[in-house]
């Protein structure tokens, strides 16, 4: 599969390229950037074809949207698709709650789920990308605040898509019950999944991924390397944002002695996956710099033997039941 093959998401017109280029590196998560090499690394995602960008206001407290726009909005707006994320707001101050962004920016967010608050975060990101309008708006982590996602959030975002302000109305959340019932309840037209449909968490397969696939809403699957662990198994590896234990370390390094054998770096079974289930329209992988942009593209398009998914189900390292590529 070409990482720069367009799929439409849905029952939308918004389409995405089936590699996604995740701007959360570009905010500084953990090491910082800078302006100038973030620009250098969106740059080359364009240069080497991919269309779909994804940022939020979290990441790097307001940077990445910034620094994404300064690209962006230099490009032809039809050309390609972006989408941020709504839920919370950057107010003034200097601390970060989740201690991973890097460069400081004298903003710190607020969860924000309210009506007014995401006609707010909306204006908010426009401005800071310096562009017209936003593809594809995610109600972002709502896990303690799902009544209001669904009564005040969504409602906020139904009233931009009806009013042609945005194509594509999503939810984006690292659980998937929560999303279970986002999308029972709300017509989206797609999800990200961030780290639960991947070589060492399926747990997206037991209910959400069926029901996306029955009522016609895209899976995006994000965080696939497992903040790090299956990019590179090692002690001291992250696994969804804190160090791995010695079990999924053991596992990981046991799914790399599959691909190994098969002569297929780990990296790209990872990254291709997601995309044995017919839900998922793209993966959305993050890069610090150019040569990750260009190693992820490279990874997406390995050829992958079917032996070697026959093989990681033969070994227990995959249910007999979970659909590969």
């Amino acid at each position: 599969m070409q990482a720069t093959q367009r799929v439409r998401l849905g029952r939308t017109e918004v389409e995405v390229t089936r590699l996604g280029v995740g701007l959360a590196q570009i905010g500084g998560l953990y090491t910082p950037v800078g302006d100038s090499a973030a620009r250098v690394t969106v740059d080359t995602a364009w240069d080497l074809g991919l269309r779909y960008f994804d940022t939020a206001p979290l990441y790097g407290c307001g940077l990445s949207e910034r620094r994404a726009g300064a690209v962006l909005a230099d490009r032809p707006r039809a050309e390609f698709t972006l989408s941020t994320k709504v839920g919370r707001l950057l107010v003034p101050g200097d601390d970060d709650p989740q201690g991973i962004w890097a460069e400081p920016t004298g903003l710190r967010p607020v969860f924000d789920f309210s009506y007014a608050g995401v006609r707010r975060s909306y204006a908010d990101s426009l401005e800071r990308l310096g562009l017209d309008r936003i593809d594809i708006a995610h109600i972002h982590d709502p896990d303690a605040h799902l009544a209001d996602a669904l009564r005040q959030a969504y409602p906020a975002l139904a009233d931009l898509r009806a009013a042609g302000e945005i194509g594509a109305v999503s939810a984006g959340m690292n659980q998937a019950p929560a999303l279970v019932t986002l999308a029972r309840a709300a017509d989206l037209d797609c999800v990200m999944l961030a780290g639960r449909y991947t070589l060492l968490d399926q747990s997206g397969l037991a209910e959400l991924l069926p029901l996306c696939q029955r009522r016609q809403i895209s899976v995006l699957a994000a965080g696939v390397y497992n903040s790090g662990l299956l990019a590179d198994p090692k002690p001291g590896a992250f696994y969804d944002y804190a160090p791995a234990d010695a079990a999924l370390v053991e596992r990981a390094h046991a799914i790399r002695t599959v691909c190994d054998r098969h002569g297929v770096p780990l990296r790209a079974a990872a990254i291709q996956f997601p995309l044995g289930h017919p839900a998922v329209a793209s993966v959305v992988v993050g890069a610090h710099d150019p040569r990750q942009i260009a190693d992820n593209i490279t990874m997406f398009e390995w050829d992958i033997p079917g032996a070697l998914w026959a093989d990681l189900k033969r070994a227990g390292l995959l249910a007999r039941e979970v659909p590969t590529p």
